[in-house]
Parts: structure tokens; sequence; C-alpha cells
């Protein structure tokens, strides 16, 4: 009998040396052929997979997108004593942080805040004339603030320095708006 046990225990071990070959078999044919990848997911993400069976390709950004926009459209009073409207589209970028993007193309090239030289010299060039305006007609009126008693010097004077002011603000407004060196490039 020890023969027959020796033929048991040799077909019982091949059995299942031949089940277990099998069962992995299975396994790998059912065995997904495309590779499992598991790329960190945020609200700012994105990512591309492309897999087939010679391999795979990622395209991942962590930041995406990188640079925000926002355009706005400013409707600002123009033309001779703001009897016209100018319609001027603002484009501002940033990150997602908060930080403004600083290639401006208007700002490297040689102007300040968006404004030609040109146009700021036309712009001081006008509060100029405006505040002799001003001036003219703050004179015109402080002989009549004179006669007040013990102020009226200095009514006089005060006077004359608000009409110079507000000659100013007049005339830098007006040159800004009629002035062909001040039209914004949209």
């Amino acid at each position: 009998m020890s023969s027959k046990w020796k033929w048991i225990s040799i077909g019982t071990a091949g059995s299942i040396f031949a089940l277990s070959h099998i069962g992995m078999i299975g396994m790998i044919a059912r065995q997904s052929k495309f590779p499992i990848v598991n790329v960190p997911v945020g609200p700012y993400t994105s990512y591309k997979v492309e897999a087939s069976k010679d391999g795979y390709r990622i395209q991942y950004r962590a930041n995406d997108p990188k640079v925000m926009r926002v355009e706005r459209d400013i409707k600002k009073k123009g033309g001779f004593l703001g009897l016209g409207n100018n319609t001027s589209t603002i484009v501002e970028e940033y990150t997602m942080d908060g930080t403004k993007q600083l290639a401006n193309p208007q700002a490297t090239s040689g102007e300040a805040g968006g404004k030609s030289v040109a146009c700021i010299e036309a712009i001081g060039s006008g509060k100029g004339t405006g505040r002799m305006v001003g001036a003219s007609v703050g004179a015109a009126v402080a002989p009549s603030l004179t006669t007040v008693p013990f102020v009226g010097w200095v009514l006089a004077g005060a006077a004359t320095m608000m009409g110079m002011d507000a000659g100013s603000e007049v005339g830098g407004t007006m040159v800004e708006s009629i002035s062909p060196d001040c039209e914004e490039e949209v």
C-alpha cells in the first residue's frame, strides 16, 4: 500500500500545482492591460492620461489655470464738457494667489500708468491754464469780499485760491477728454 499512497500524494500535489497554475493564468488574463494611475486631484488641477498596450503618457498641471483673466467695460464721460461717452475695456490678469501680472505692454513701453508722456504733458498744460483762468475769476470776486470787516482780506485770498484749484481741475479734465494723445488704446 505504500506505493498506492505514494501515487495519491503525487497526484494530489500535481493537482494542486495544476490548479494553482490555472488560477494564476486566469488572474493574469482578467487583469487590465492598462496601468492604474492615481494622480493627486485638487480644485485647480488638470491632467490628461493616454494609455495603450505599449505604455502610457500623463500630462499633469497642479495649478491650472496658471493665469486667470478678468475683462471689464468701463463707461467714462468724454468729449467737450463731458457730453460724450467713452467705453474702454480693461483686462486684468492675475495668478491664483491674487498676484497681478506685470506684463502690461503699456507700462513697459515708456508709459507711466497707461498714459503716454504726451498726454501727461497736455494735462499739465491744461491744469496750468485752468489755474490762471480760475485765479482771474477769484480775483474778480475778491474786491466784493474785502468789504467784510476783519476777515475780508482772508476771504478774498481764499476765493482766489479756490478759483485756482477749481480752474486747474476743470482745465486738466477738459484737456484729457479733448486731446488725441490721451486716447486709451484698448
